[in-house]
């Protein structure tokens, strides 16, 4: 997909991203299929160290040379399969999962990894299409993939779910199809409780 075109995405940030997490506190963040790298040089900018994961060579060069020396240090260009790819347990405040199909997988082992990659008191963010929009071909099927609200469903108590909808999208469609509204999963993982029983991140 990439080697075939000189730029496959706007540059810009998705707007879930910056709509759910201009308010957070920067820390270390997952940027899961990070593509041509808008997204993880938003939140660098912003003042996050970002590990920015993509299967695509070409993309993370490409985002690479598109960062430039001005982030060097703050962003991990990644390339990783995590369907496959075992994850730090705890270790991200933010994890961003931005349109990236996430494939369902006996006892949802996929999505387990990734949430347990969210430390306490850390973001899970999910933006996707609305199924709604989307319909199967050849190769793809929605029906095989995860809705926030089927995450959302997964989540224990240990969970705070702070949004959970679907909305009109801010930016205009892509080139061909016809998205015209995003789902989107916020939750936050609870702090650790300290000693004095107030809650607490843990150091990292």
């Amino acid at each position: 997909m990439y080697r075939g075109r000189e730029r496959v995405f706007s540059g810009a940030p998705n707007g879930v991203l910056v709509a759910e997490a201009s308010d957070l506190a920067p820390g270390q963040a997952l940027d899961v299929g990070c593509g041509e790298g808008a997204d993880a040089i938003w939140l660098a900018r912003r003042g996050w160290r970002v590990t920015a994961v993509d299967l695509s060579r070409t993309a993370l060069q490409r985002a690479a040379a598109t960062a430039g020396p001005e982030l060097a240090g703050r962003v991990a260009w990644t390339r990783a399969d995590l369907t496959v790819t075992p994850l730090p347990a705890g270790a991200f405040d933010l994890v961003s999962i931005q349109y990236f199909p996430l494939p369902r997988r006996p006892g949802d082992a996929v999505l387990r990894r990734l949430l347990a990659a969210v430390a306490p008191g850390g973001t899970l963010l999910f933006g996707s299409h609305d199924p709604a929009d989307l319909s199967a071909r050849p190769g793809f099927d929605p029906a095989e993939y995860y809705r926030h609200d089927e995450i959302a469903g997964l989540l224990d108590d240990d969970w705070a779910v702070l949004v959970n909808e679907t909305r009109p999208r801010t930016a205009p469609a892509p080139e061909g199809t016809r998205h015209t509204r995003d789902t989107v999963l916020r939750a936050q993982r609870a702090p650790v409780l300290g000693d004095n029983g107030h809650r607490r991140t843990e150091g990292r």
